[in-house]
């Protein structure tokens, strides 16, 4: 059996967080008194980090460096107040988890999101003890789409990289899958369509989190 390891994105491939980020930007936008954006302008908003999510959300006008920081500041505040009102693991996660780890599937969670949430997420709506690493947003390590984080975990797991699945929902996760060496996996349920995915250079579209267990279970 080829691959022995899995790295998940996290927003938008293992839980919905969609809800709690826009609300929260709303919320500081609309304390602002700034345009709100719809949920489904902020699946197109999030993947890139909290400074790139505010960029999105912010009037043109108003995208300086300054004023970045300074609503990023607030996002993250707001979020901290939020980040699990309306969260929950896309359906059959829990179950695709639980049995890629009794089938001896080693895994880790890399995102974009900032790593104290990213930690927080995980240990809330996630099973405990089946991730060897779990790396959100850190200083020092650059974002994804630089495999930099990928490759991190494949050091520390001591397993090339030929050997892991990349399952994401973006072509921020395909991107940083073909860089790293990994095989991309796009997920359908997730914030982004198929087509982007493909285009991103994903090998393998999952219609649901079950179908992942193929790569694994024979």
């Amino acid at each position: 059996m080829k691959y022995k390891a899995v790295i998940f994105d996290l927003d938008g491939t293992l839980l919905d967080t969609i809800d709690d980020l826009a609300d929260s930007m709303n919320a500081v936008l609309k304390r602002a008194s700034l345009p709100v954006h719809d949920t489904d302008s902020y699946r197109y908003f999030v993947g890139t980090g909290i400074r790139n999510l505010v960029r999105k959300a912010l009037p043109e006008e108003l995208r300086t460096d300054d004023n970045i920081k300074r609503y990023a500041d607030a996002m993250a505040k707001e979020y901290g107040a939020r980040w699990d009102k309306k969260t929950r693991p896309y359906d059959g996660i829990i179950d695709m988890i639980n049995a890629l780890s009794g089938a001896g599937a080693r895994m880790a969670v890399l995102s974009n999101k900032p790593h104290q949430f990213t930690l927080k997420v995980v240990e809330k709506f996630l099973p405990a003890g089946c991730f060897e690493y779990v790396f959100g947003d850190r200083e020092g390590v650059p974002k994804k789409p630089d495999p930099a984080g990928a490759l991190e975990i494949s050091g520390l797991m001591k397993i090339p990289p030929e050997y892991f699945l990349y399952v994401g929902d973006s072509d921020t996760d395909m991107l940083t899958a073909v860089s790293a060496g990994m095989y991309p996996v796009g997920v359908k349920w997730g914030f982004r369509k198929p087509d982007e995915l493909i285009r991103a250079g994903a090998k393998t579209i999952l219609e649901n989190p079950r179908e992942l267990l193929t790569f694994f279970v024979k």
